[in-house]
């Protein structure tokens, strides 16, 4: 456990400032709101070899509060590992930063702060913690997260819609989509009217594939914008990548700017 003194000490103070400076260089947004009073325990710990994993939780919370994306939050996380002297970060404290930016963003789902409006689905942020801590379960059980999970895509897209019909569409998909898989298993728009589901492997997936197909076309129907959304909409599968930015990298691919 570390203590007040590790706090103040030259040694902290010192990897504080080298982690600052690297993340800073390497992927931090705005340098202006680095700094929060909870990077201080996790160098802390560090320092003095005690559990880092409550620090890095506390660090996930207050990044997600402060509005810091995970995939910067997890770059960030990284930068401080590195320049400690450690050439990977271990995966328990990736998953503790994880579920602590998770659990402040549901948090803020209850008022609405990380779902996405169009679609009542959590955002594509969130959709990434999820991701992250599927694959720091895979490493604790030395279990490919492939073997397990996989993603299924939903492309409604038919040309140019305008922002309200467009908003109709998305319900639509998003009502279609936590009637097929239930609200256990994430989900998220990719936008331009392509969504994602983490969906477990089992033998019911098939059977889910053509049963959210339908209900897409169906729901859009009932709203009216089945002249705009593809028929027959296409649902597929992706197998998910080795590791876990494979899998950001493969997500930010898939994406589609509004429209």
């Amino acid at each position: 456990m570390s203590t007040s003194s590790d706090l103040g000490s030259p040694r902290a103070g010192n990897l504080r400032e080298r982690w600052r400076a690297t993340s800073l260089e390497a992927s931090w947004l705005r340098p202006s709101d680095w700094y929060h009073p909870a990077v201080d325990p996790l160098v802390a710990a560090l320092v003095s070899r005690a559990d880092a994993l409550g620090a890095a939780e506390e660090l996930g919370r207050a990044r997600a509060d402060a509005g810091v994306g995970i995939g910067e939050a997890l770059d960030d996380l990284e930068c401080l590992f590195r320049v400690a002297g450690t050439a990977q970060t271990p995966f328990e404290v990736i998953r503790a930063l994880a579920e602590g930016w998770a659990d402040a963003q549901a948090g803020a789902a209850v008022n609405g702060g990380a779902m996405d409006p169009e679609t009542g689905l959590p955002t594509h942020q969130y959709l990434t913690v999820r991701l992250a801590e599927t694959y720091a379960e895979g490493e604790r059980l030395s279990l490919a997260p492939a073997l397990t999970h996989e993603l299924v895509l939903v492309d409604v897209a038919a040309g140019a819609v305008s922002p309200f019909l467009r908003a109709a569409r998305s319900a639509a998909v998003g009502a279609a989509l936590r009637a097929t898989f239930g609200g256990g298993q994430p989900m998220a728009s990719l936008g331009g009217g392509v969504f994602v589901v983490l969906a477990h492997r089992d033998g019911d997936l098939p059977e889910r594939l053509a049963a959210v197909q339908d209900a897409v076309a169906r729901r859009c129907e009932r709203l009216e914008v089945g002249v705009l959304t593809r028929s027959p909409v296409r649902v597929w599968t992706e197998p998910l990548p080795a590791t876990h930015d494979g899998a950001v990298h493969r997500l930010r691919r898939l994406a589609r700017p509004t429209g």
